[in-house]
């Protein structure tokens, strides 16, 4: 290695061999964290900005500096910046290229920063703008299923406990437990965002810096402000460089999303197949087989339940990762990178292209009140029903028990029961009980806050439209 290439490395000096080829291949992060590079351009711009502020870069010295980074910044976006793996990572990277392009004042622009605090802090710029975009995609998918819910308020699904049918639901309602599930996550992606948005720089290494910094401009410039405007400062330098909490706090959020992802899928999954025929999904996220022409397989729930694996495998990584540690920063930190943009990949690409599937379901209420009449889905109101005519639970549970056990043997529903024969499990119920024993008179019954009576379910999702109009849902 000649003295222009060690030159090439910020740290060569000290050491009288070249580092092997293994050796860099190994090291290397670039052709991974190079998507980290317009965070890392940001920062570097904000950071140049305070150092002139400060009188610690003239300004002819910032105003090289940002022309630098603007035609870096046109070379990345086109394709024409040349990535070098002997420059290891994204950080030098682009140094060398400004040194290159505004000499002295590019070797300047590290005064007082080390790789730790500056990767720290591209990782959670770049972070704070995924957390948005994924923000946003949890918004559309809610708003897909609040639609696909005001569509079928009047639709009767049966409720699953243990996978038997239950009590009668909404679809509508059915459909709604899952926007409850997905505004969570975004109540959990926003207070992610919170403690993500808190600027490292200026920690330097690992113990501050001997410069007068003004660490709450550099905040400040790059948006790193609470909710008044305060400027969000990681404030103990060992801790700024080496914490991955707010990374493996987003992992943990966007597993619990997948998680929610992965349950409606298997509901799906089950309501396509032939055994349910609850639903049809549109043809354009389904395929065929290769040897059974009949075949249409829902291949994109079903993936999305595989990919759930990978990003619950991702979060087990990041707290493996983190947990032998010593302070301060450590190579092992690198590791952080290919989880992370993975995992941010596969949420949004799956909250991406199930807000478009959720458009293209087709229901079939049919189907689905048969299965509700199947599975004696209105039992629970008639035992409310006796209960109502001064029956102990207890006593009407039993007797309604009684009850199912004459129906199932007569091969038909309660409701289909002679008044004459519902009576000899108790003499109280009257004429009137047909109308607790119907689907729709169990649905109505269920007016109660978050019940699943239309009128309940209807409120819901005007509630549900009003939150999500509001900027920043």
């Amino acid at each position: 290695m000649n003295q222009l290439d060690k030159k090439s490395q910020a740290w060569s000096a000290l050491f009288s061999e070249p580092m092997s080829e293994l050796v860099k291949r190994y090291t290397a992060s670039v052709f991974f964290d190079k998507r980290l590079w317009q965070a890392d351009i940001q920062g570097s711009l904000a950071h140049a900005g305070m150092l002139a502020a400060q009188g610690i870069l003239s300004a002819a010295d910032h105003a090289a500096i940002e022309k630098g980074m603007a035609q870096i910044s046109q070379e990345i976006a086109s394709g024409a910046f040349d990535w070098k793996l002997d420059l290891e990572d994204v950080h030098l990277n682009i140094e060398a290229r400004l040194t290159q392009l505004a000499g002295d004042a590019g070797k300047r622009l590290h005064t007082g920063r080390s790789r730790n605090d500056q990767v720290a802090t591209d990782v959670r710029l770049w972070l704070r703008g995924e957390i948005d975009a994924i923000s946003s995609l949890l918004v559309e998918l809610q708003k897909a299923l609040v639609d696909i819910a005001e569509k079928n308020v009047e639709v009767i699904l049966p409720g699953f406990t243990h996978l038997q049918v239950a009590q009668p639901v909404s679809f509508g309602h059915h459909m709604l437990a899952y926007v409850e599930m997905f505004s969570r996550d975004a109540e959990r992606m926003d207070d992610v965002r919170r403690r993500t948005n808190r600027l490292p720089l200026g920690a330097a290494a690992l113990a501050g810096t001997s410069y007068p910094l003004d660490r709450e401009l550099v905040a400040r410039t790059l948006g790193m402000v609470d909710d008044k405007g305060r400027p969000q400062v990681c404030q103990n330098s060992l801790d700024a460089v080496s914490d991955r909490d707010f990374a493996i706090e987003f992992t943990a959020a966007a597993t619990l999303a997948m998680v929610h992802i992965s349950r409606f899928s298997e509901e799906l999954i089950l309501w396509m197949s032939q055994n349910f025929s609850f639903i049809r999904i549109a043809d354009r996220f389904t395929t065929g087989s290769s040897i059974m022409p009949q075949k249409k397989n829902p291949d994109v729930p079903e993936l999305a339940r595989g990919k759930t694996g990978r990003v619950v495998g991702h979060l087990m990584g990041l707290i493996t990762l983190m947990k032998g540690q010593p302070l301060a920063y450590n190579k092992d930190n690198q590791e952080d990178k290919e989880p992370l943009f993975d995992t941010v990949d596969t949420l949004k690409d799956t909250l991406r292209i199930f807000a478009e599937m959720v458009e293209g379901i087709t229901v079939q209420p049919e189907a689905m009140e048969k299965a509700a009449l199947r599975g004696y889905a209105t039992a629970t109101d008639l035992a409310d029903y006796l209960v109502k005519k001064g029956l102990p639970f207890r006593d009407a549970h039993e007797t309604v028990a009684h009850a199912v056990k004459a129906a199932t043997s007569h091969g038909v529903d309660l409701s289909e029961l002679p008044l004459s024969e519902l009576q000899k499990f108790n003499p109280a119920i009257e004429k009137d009980v047909y109308d607790v024993l119907s689907l729709r008179g169990s649905l109505n019954a269920r007016s109660t806050l978050g019940g699943t009576a239309p009128a309940q379910v209807r409120a819901q999702i005007a509630r549900h439209r009003n939150r999500l109009s509001q900027p920043g849902a």
